[in-house]
């Protein structure tokens, strides 16, 4: 999809900044912070916030967050468009010049593309405020599992910004440069994690008698967990179960005193992740009896299920069809399985989260959260026109 494809009336003004956003994308890409850590980041978008003429700059939300209040020249509700803004604790393995800087770091979710579009955004609604009421642009921290989202909305996130709606945009690649994914319902599944240490006497490997194989009992466990979604949880309900981390001595003779496994579990109803909680709690403990051991569980609930509300989604989908043609719009996917921290926002508020395309033919269209991803700069005009297109249907100008 190219830049005159786009069917919007801020075409031009698009144009004319695209360049600028690249700039600062690729600037924020070799610069990656990650959770809560975003100082510069936030500084960087705090101060052209001020540049732009946002009226009200509220920083410190969240340690990091940045709320923009830009108000149009009408009165009328206020909505919020949010973009996150963290990077993930990776190495990058792409060569391009704008590859981070900072070892172990990179932006590898287009988090870096989501706040720069989002800048972009704000920028020309401060420019025009041909709109009738108020626009908060909410820049978030730490989404990649420190929960920023839940945080922004813990300190008062409504309460300084009163949003009527919420609204958000993740880069998507699997979709076309140009197609959006508006799906109504569950679209991110809930996540949470779980942390489970099975102690017991160690001992010798060549006297396994004389102590407790905490590694098999753990080793029973793994195993053993993998049937709660098939024989705990409804076929008609959706739950996935995943051990990825299992530790247990660091020497071939020794049989340690405690085996540790880690995982998460996702899913879409509170039900059945309470059903899923309560069958690893009762093997844990009951598998840990079995070899003589005890079981210490630490089970964290994470994000809720991101849950895009109905009318608010063809409200989504309309403005996407209108930038971009109808049959660039999927109304009906299956959900991912990964979590999205907005869903604490959609808790309080109505509104959509959507997935914009991004392959392009002849680049490297990598999966976000691998080493060698890189956004899309070419989907920065969509991601714009999406936003100033909700501002257009949302608070049109009387």
């Amino acid at each position: 999809m190219t830049q005159s494809a786009l069917n919007t009336r801020h075409h031009n003004r698009i144009a004319d900044l695209h360049g600028d956003i690249t700039a600062w994308r690729r600037d924020l890409h070799m610069h990656p912070e990650t959770g809560f850590e975003e100082h510069r980041t936030a500084a960087i978008v705090a101060d052209k916030l001020r540049a732009f003429g946002v009226d009200e700059v509220i920083t410190g939300m969240a340690t990091t967050g940045v709320v923009g209040i830009i108000r149009g020249a009408q009165a009328g509700p206020m909505i919020g468009l949010r973009a996150d803004m963290d990077a993930l604790p990776m190495q990058e393995h792409g060569d391009v010049p704008w590859k981070s800087v900072t070892p172990g770091k990179m932006h590898a979710c287009g988090h870096d593309g989501h706040t720069s579009m989002l800048l972009g955004a704000a920028q020309i609604l401060a420019e025009t405020r041909d709109f009738a009421g108020s626009v908060a642009v909410i820049f978030q921290p730490a989404e990649e599992g420190g929960g920023g989202g839940g945080v922004m909305v813990r300190e008062g996130l409504f309460d300084q910004a009163d949003c009527q709606s919420v609204w958000g945009l993740h880069n998507w690649p699997g979709l076309p440069l140009g197609r959006f994914g508006a799906i109504s319902g569950p679209i991110m599944a809930g996540i949470d994690y779980f942390d489970i240490t099975i102690r017991g006497q160690g001992t010798h490997a060549g006297l396994p008698h004389l102590g407790v194989d905490t590694v098999l009992a753990a080793a029973q466990l793994v195993t053993a967990i993998q049937s709660v979604p098939g024989r705990s949880v409804s076929p008609h309900e959706t739950a996935t179960i995943g051990v990825s981390m299992f530790k247990g001595s660091d020497a071939y003779v020794v049989m340690p005193d405690q085996a540790v496994i880690g995982g998460s579990v996702r899913y879409f109803d509170d039900a059945t992740r309470d059903v899923a909680e309560a069958r690893i709690r009762r093997l844990a403990e009951g598998i840990a009896a079995g070899f003589g051991a005890e079981a210490v569980i630490d089970y964290r609930k994470n994000y809720p299920p991101t849950i895009n509300h109905a009318a608010e989604t063809d409200t989504a989908a309309q403005v996407a069809a209108a930038l971009a043609g109808p049959d660039a719009v999927l109304r009906e996917s299956e959900p991912c399985m990964a979590g999205e921290d907005f869903s604490f926002m959609l808790n309080e508020r109505p509104g959509n989260y959507i997935w914009m395309g991004t392959d392009q033919p002849g680049r490297n269209n990598a999966m976000v959260h691998y080493p060698d991803y890189d956004f899309n700069d070419a989907a920065i005009p969509v991601g714009v026109g999406y936003w100033l297109g909700l501002v257009d249907r949302l608070l049109p100008a009387k």
